[in-house]
């Protein structure tokens, strides 16, 4: 017997949000693994300290931000006085802040002079998709925050795609600067960074696009 549209809509939504959640969690995951990796990676210096710092804060985001995803992928309201969500809207504009200041810190030591060797071409385009990739994530976190109590809201979920859809490729493009730096910038690459910045960047680009789909999946 073959099953009705709305059951095979209803199946479609449940593997896209139990995919979506897996690959979230895994780079959650990743996040925690890369933030040891920084500090191990750069002998605990200042600036192994801040990349470390910045990658475990983008983990405890994530992670919150996926549990209110997984509540509001199965179309179910989350109270604006739940733990979680609460937690999340005071976190994620803290997290956005720190993670420009670190931008705007490497811009003052690149207009310093600090990078006198770099493809200049490379760099403006690190240093302006850098700042545009943090504040859509930003978007994507405050969207769903303030969507999350209405998961009926059509616009709403059309105004997530749409974040998660530039998220996804603003995060494609960091991963490439990330496993392909930029010589007289950064450090010359080993293979295990490159692993570890490739599997942490891909996880980012996928879990994104699963996202997306899963949001997208709701209206099936």
């Amino acid at each position: 017997m073959r099953g009705t549209p709305g059951s095979a809509g209803a199946g479609n939504r449940v593997r896209w949000r139990q995919v979506a959640l897996v690959t979230l969690g895994l780079e959650v995951a990743a996040l925690l693994g890369l933030a040891a990796f920084s500090l191990w990676r750069g002998d605990f210096s200042l600036g192994a300290w801040f990349v470390g710092i910045n990658a475990f804060l983008r983990a405890l985001v994530l992670a919150g931000w996926t549990a209110v995803l997984g509540r509001f992928s199965l179309g179910r309201a989350v109270s604006p006085t739940d733990g979680m969500l609460r937690a999340l809207s005071i976190a994620f504009p803290w997290v956005t802040s720190f993670r420009l200041v670190l931008w705007f810190w490497t811009l003052l030591g690149v207009l310093s002079g600090g990078a006198p060797e770099a493809n200049t071409v490379a760099l403006t385009a690190l240093l302006t998709v850098w700042p545009a990739y943090v504040l859509a994530q930003n978007a994507v976190y405050g969207t769903l925050a303030r969507l999350a109590p209405n998961p009926a809201d059509d616009t709403g979920r059309k105004r997530l795609a749409d974040w998660l859809n530039v998220a996804a490729a603003l995060s494609l493009a960091m991963a490439v600067f990330n496993v392909v730096p930029i010589r007289g910038f950064s450090a010359p690459p080993i293979l295990t960074d490159q692993l570890v910045y490739g599997v942490s960047g891909a996880l980012d680009v996928l879990a994104t696009l699963l996202a997306l789909r899963a949001v997208q999946s709701m209206k099936d």
